[in-house]
């Protein structure tokens, strides 16, 4: 779940009240549930005016003790666009995170989010596994200037070796790009080691171009288990 305001909740076309909507989701979906959280930094040196965004939507501690009481299975610590998430507070929001919710943590930027900083590199993501993520989450390589094969190789080595998991993220509209070009991010990324690969929300409606999803799909994994994954009823 993105933008959603967990102190709040509406999801437009979903039955629910304010506590059983990710039970509601887990029936429907049948799969884990997530939600983005955004460490809001007020400090950080911004390079575009500040997005003001809801108490429900920032990491804090009425929205982490939420995350339990709901239900959802994963929390992602990132920033949407022009919110001031810089990593340093993704940094102290993992622990903080880890202290207060029993579910997996994933955490990291797949674009600047509006702060005037590095994206990511090694030394965050070694920074990020020590404070106790899960996954971490950084941009796929051909999406955000000067971050290279070279450099997602040596984060996924030394996440691996950490036990944790990495996830290669399009944040940058290139979601609604041609296929070739979905397919060409799709491959460099899992020829450098991710375990996850995510494809954004900046197509039609919210979501990425239906064809963009099948492409990143079959370049990942073949038309075999996209069509399988596809064809699957969770409430036959």
């Amino acid at each position: 779940m993105n933008c959603l305001d967990v102190l709040n909740p509406y999801i437009f076309g979903l039955e629910h009240d304010k506590d059983n909507f990710v039970d509601e989701l887990h029936r429907l979906v049948g799969r884990p549930i997530g939600v983005n959280l955004e460490p809001v930094d007020l400090e950080a040196e911004m390079l575009e005016d500040r997005l003001d965004i809801a108490k429900g939507r920032q990491l804090n501690l009425e929205t982490v003790k939420r995350l339990d009481e709901v239900g959802f299975d994963f929390v992602c610590l990132t920033g949407n666009p022009g919110t001031g998430v810089t990593n340093e507070q993704i940094e102290k929001a993992i622990s903080f995170t880890k202290e207060n919710f029993s579910g997996l943590i994933i955490a990291g930027k797949m674009h600047g989010a509006g702060s005037d900083e590095p994206v990511a590199d090694l030394e965050i993501a070694k920074r990020f596994v020590k404070a106790g993520a899960d996954v971490i989450l950084v941009p796929a390589v051909g999406t955000v200037p000067g971050f290279d094969m070279d450099d997602l190789k040596a984060v996924c080595k030394e996440v691996h070796s950490c036990g944790g998991l990495v996830l290669s993220a399009i944040g940058t509209s290139q979601e609604g790009s041609d296929t070739d070009t979905i397919k060409d991010i799709a491959i460099m990324n899992k020829i450098c080691g991710v375990d996850i690969q995510h494809i954004g929300d900046a197509g039609y409606g919210g979501v990425a171009p239906v064809e963009n999803i099948m492409a990143i799909s079959k370049a990942v994994r073949g038309v075999r288990h996209t069509v399988s994954m596809m064809a699957r009823s969770i409430n036959r």
